[in-house]
């Protein structure tokens, strides 16, 4: 499906945002989900993590709103997951893990007073805004084990009509979310795992491979003028220092132990 795309308002808007919010880590996150079982996460170090993520974010000029922890649901610290935010509009999600439907409704006060758009998915189908990635020309949307083609059809009900180009692209068999192993670095160029890219879903875009071995640090962001991506990639960080890019490293192991990264921890935006 395409329909023409929004004429944004902010220059290089896909990775310029004058806001951000996070959520506090919750105490009860070692009960969050899982693919796989590496290791109770350390809260006392995931807090400092994510204290880092917060303070980098600051130090571009936006303005970054952290929200209290969320006791009831322990995966909530990853609020991207529960919110698509486009300069147009936002809308509220509906995950695909019923533990983390409750997410979306507690942060939908915090989005409504921030934007006069604001939608959400009512179902029956599910999606999550780890699927979602955000470029100049479009919205790519990876079907996953969380998000369906009822939950794309229903977002592309919303944000088409707001005038942007929806694609629904597939993920790898085995990967969480799209964004687990991809990110956007600047308006044509992606950073990607190869059995991402070897899909066929970034043709039109210059591919930036992460190192093999170093699958894992695909979910990076671009915010304004850095790149911030998890420590521990270091031919990764090498290849994007090599492109120019100015690369800000964060400690991401206790969120790796909940398939979390840098997207995860935050919803990024600049709303009109």
């Amino acid at each position: 499906m395409s329909h023409s795309s929004y004429n944004f308002s902010h220059a290089n808007s896909s990775y310029n945002f004058s806001h951000a919010i996070c959520r506090l880590p919750s105490r009860n996150l070692v009960d969050g989900l899982r693919a796989e079982d590496t290791g109770q996460p350390d809260y006392d170090v995931f807090l400092k993590n994510h204290a880092d993520y917060i303070e980098t974010l600051k130090s571009t000029g936006a303005k970054v709103i952290v929200l209290d922890a969320l006791d009831a649901f322990p995966d909530s610290v990853f609020v991207e997951d529960a919110v698509l935010c486009l300069p147009k509009g936002a809308t509220i999600m509906r995950p695909g893990a019923p533990s983390r439907l409750g997410e979306a409704e507690a942060i939908k006060s915090t989005i409504s007073a921030l934007y006069t758009e604001v939608e959400q998915i009512k179902g029956p189908g599910f999606i999550e805004g780890g699927d979602i990635l955000v470029t100049e020309a479009e919205v790519l949307v990876g079907r996953s084990a969380r998000t369906d083609k009822a939950g794309i059809e229903e977002l592309a009900s919303i944000i088409v009509p707001w005038g942007y180009t929806l694609r629904e692209v597939d993920t790898p068999q085995g990967v969480l979310h799209f964004k687990t192993d991809c990110s956007l670095l600047d308006e044509n160029t992606i950073l990607s795992t190869k059995r991402l890219a070897q899909t066929g879903c970034f043709e039109n875009y210059d591919v930036i491979y992460t190192a093999d071995g170093e699958e894992a640090c695909a979910n990076t962001i671009r915010f304004n003028n850095l790149v911030i991506m998890p420590d521990g990639f270091p031919e990764t960080e090498h290849k994007l220092l090599d492109k120019g890019y100015t690369v800000k490293k964060i400690g991401n192991t206790e969120a790796a132990k909940l398939d979390g990264g840098m997207s995860c921890l935050s919803l990024r935006f600049s709303p009109i």
